[in-house]
């Protein structure tokens, strides 16, 4: 099985298309058109830090919308999260332990079918949910298909390809706005794999409907009522600005502290920020990760090995 595993890696680095991003630190590998029983394919990109080591072990971090993560140039809105940058500077004050970055494409037309959580949807009045499904999934729901490919296919191909820690507990997950809702499901799902999720601008509204919203957000509450993870084990970030898109998400992201609260999050394991002056983009969520990165990958709680 890993011997198939190191040749579709080989094919993957040095297949053409689409072009590899540039960093200034560390390096890219480009795993081309992903293959998957579940979902369609995607680029995937690997981002090594400076001198990493197959004889070392590294915790990693699952990232969504991966063509956002690291290159302006060649992003549709000339805008990146500059991750690279970030996690390097990280890297170099000992604040965050050794990490590999694994940036899922987006797959276009299908980003908010395979983001939005899926069994969320039976939380919905019946109405509400078919106007979801119809206007704004476009298709029937796949989040659930997204996340065995993340944790069937994609994540034990970079644990037998890569010199990872496999554990929950060195196993993270990141996104923002639809890719903050499919990061918050994946833990509450898949417990068992991500021991963290990093939920940025998380679009709670959920529907282009803003008369919608308010069934939403009960939906989520619901929802993670049910679902929420342990916190003894795991970690959730929250944060969200107050301009363009960011200016709707306050009331409903206090109704999701309280249900974390509810649940017995503290602040041991649980954080929710509000960013005056920031808003919905790269240009917003890049300069912060260095917060939750912190929180989630600090030195200072690394499992003992």
């Amino acid at each position: 099985m890993k011997y198939f595993f190191v040749l579709l890696l080989s094919t993957f680095w040095f297949s053409g298309a689409a072009q590899v991003p540039y960093v200034n630190s560390g390096t890219i590998r480009r795993l081309e058109k992903f293959p998957s029983k579940y979902v369609q394919p995607r680029n995937v990109d690997v981002w090594l830090p400076e001198n990493y080591n197959p004889a070392k072990k590294y915790a990693v971090l699952y990232m969504h919308d991966g063509q956002m993560l690291f290159d302006s140039a060649i992003t549709w809105n000339h805008q990146a999260w500059n991750v690279q940058a970030t996690v390097t500077q990280l890297l170099k004050q000992n604040r965050i332990r050794n990490c590999i970055i694994v940036g899922i494409w987006n797959n276009g037309d299908y980003r908010h079918a395979e983001y939005f959580p899926q069994k969320a949807l039976s939380y919905l009045p019946d109405e509400i949910r078919d106007a979801v499904t119809n206007d704004d999934l476009k298709r029937k729901p796949l989040a659930d298909n997204y996340l065995l490919f993340l944790t069937r296919e994609l994540k034990p191909f970079i644990d037998s390809n890569f010199s990872t820690y496999t554990d929950s507990a060195n196993t993270f997950i990141a996104g923002s706005s639809m890719g903050g809702l499919i990061s918050l499901y994946a833990i509450c799902e898949y417990p068992g794999v991500f021991g963290g999720a990093i939920c940025m601008s998380t679009h709670w509204v959920g529907s282009t409907n803003h008369q919608n919203y308010r069934a939403f957000s009960h939906a989520f509450c619901a929802y993670l009522a049910d679902h929420l993870p342990d916190g003894k084990y795991h970690k959730i970030y929250f944060d969200h600005g107050d301009k363009t898109l960011d200016s709707l998400y306050w009331p409903y992201q206090m109704a999701i502290d309280k249900v974390m609260e509810a649940k017995d999050y503290s602040y041991a394991n649980w954080m929710s920020l509000h960013f005056v002056g920031d808003d919905h983009s790269e240009k917003s969520w890049g300069p912060r990760l260095g917060g939750p990165l912190r929180f989630m990958l600090s030195t200072a709680s690394q499992p003992n090995r």
